[in-house]
């Protein structure tokens, strides 16, 4: 049996990493401002996750939700107080997409409705209910597209409120920050008018912070820079470190039963163990501080450079704008000066989303062989 070829690949096989950096077998050390789709949050093998993870596989390593699992409600816990939502709930799954998936039928269930209102340029997963809100028709089977889904550009206040006005809609769905879409972010204002009509209309709001959330922009959740409080919020990348392990965080509003939601992986053991390791280093280690810190000064470095068109983003996710396709670039970065980064649906835009540990001493080695790839 082969593998289903779905995936270009770069000809290179990380075996180990530390922090911010990937090793080949060879021992050849890369720089990683990629963090494998901004899944490393807290770096590669820190030990007190290695430590976390080993010590409950040691003693049991997986049953079911048909049993009490106080891991979760530790998870639950910590995740509430660093987050600043510790009067919501968590429902745990395995997946980014999952999360969003759960997310839209807990909205439907609640309204009664069926439409969702999403906006050009989404990307919230790859499942058949998170693919129809996404806004990428290479990646949306014939199966996928439902009448039940209007996409409303960002910004666009009018079509919004018109829209959102018919009383049809179970959830509107926003990124906090369309990562794939190559770092664009809804204005604050747009924000808290989305949140605005949502409240007039009866209509859920969700906000999906699976790429930007968990500390990466500097707040652990991006839309707090907005000062809004979704109903829905959901998140995965960054939340296991590599583990799969997604949440969502439901307002109090929402009446759980029996059944209505469920999953076979979600909030295992081991989960939820990678998961409370991750908070506790965020926590200790001032991931969150140091992610705004590192990001703002990497930001303010990358902006003096001529050549750079424009600067995107916050904190640590961040889209370097050239003007032109970045492909060559991205190559020359791990070929002649073994730095991981990343692509996104415009062409024109380098993406970095590395590990929240990030230094400065690290930004600045970037940003050197970032110039010699630019100067050469």
């Amino acid at each position: 049996m082969k593998l289903f070829d779905v995936y270009p690949l770069i000809n290179i096989e990380p075996t180990t990493g530390k922090a911010c950096n990937v090793y080949d077998e060879s021992g050849k050390c890369y720089l990683d401002l990629y963090g494998g789709h901004a899944v490393i949050s807290i770096g590669h093998s820190h030990p007190h996750y290695i430590e976390t993870i080993s010590k409950q596989l040691s003693r049991l390593g997986f049953y079911s939700n048909s049993v009490i699992i106080s891991l979760q409600n530790e998870l639950a816990s910590k995740l509430g107080e660093l987050s600043g939502y510790p009067d919501y709930e968590l429902f745990l799954s395995n997946s980014g997409a999952e999360a969003n998936e759960n997310a839209l039928k807990l909205a439907s269930f609640h309204t009664g409705r069926k439409k969702v209102l999403s906006f050009k340029g989404a990307f919230h997963g790859r499942t058949a209910g998170a693919v129809a809100i996404t806004d990428n028709a290479s990646i949306v089977a014939p199966i996928n597209p439902t009448s039940h889904v209007t996409f409303v550009a960002l910004e666009d206040s009018a079509t919004l409120q018109a829209a959102l006005a018919t009383g049809e809609y179970a959830a509107a769905i926003i990124e906090s920050i369309q990562g794939v879409n190559g770092i664009d972010t809804p204005s604050p204002e747009f924000l808290r008018e989305i949140e605005a009509a949502c409240i007039k209309t009866g209509t859920v709001f969700i906000v999906d912070e699976v790429q930007a959330g968990y500390g990466r922009s500097g707040k652990f959740f991006a839309h707090q820079y907005a000062g809004v409080k979704p109903d829905l919020i959901t998140t995965a990348k960054g939340m296991g470190n590599g583990f799969p392990v997604a949440g969502l965080l439901i307002n109090p509003k929402f009446k759980a039963k029996y059944g209505m939601l469920g999953t076979t992986f979600g909030g295992n053991h081991l989960a939820c163990a990678a998961a409370i390791a991750v908070l506790d280093v965020i926590k200790n280690e001032n991931l969150v501080e140091n992610a705004a810190e590192v990001g703002s000064y990497l930001i303010a470095k990358l902006k003096e450079i001529p050549e750079v068109k424009q600067v995107k983003g916050v904190g640590l996710i961040i889209g370097i704008d050239m003007g032109y396709p970045v492909n060559d670039i991205r190559t020359r970065l791990i070929m002649e000066q073994s730095v991981f980064t990343g692509s996104s649906n415009n062409k024109n835009i380098l993406r970095l989303l590395p590990p929240l540990c990030l230094s400065k001493k690290d930004a600045d080695l970037f940003l050197d062989r970032f110039k010699k790839v630019l100067a050469s």
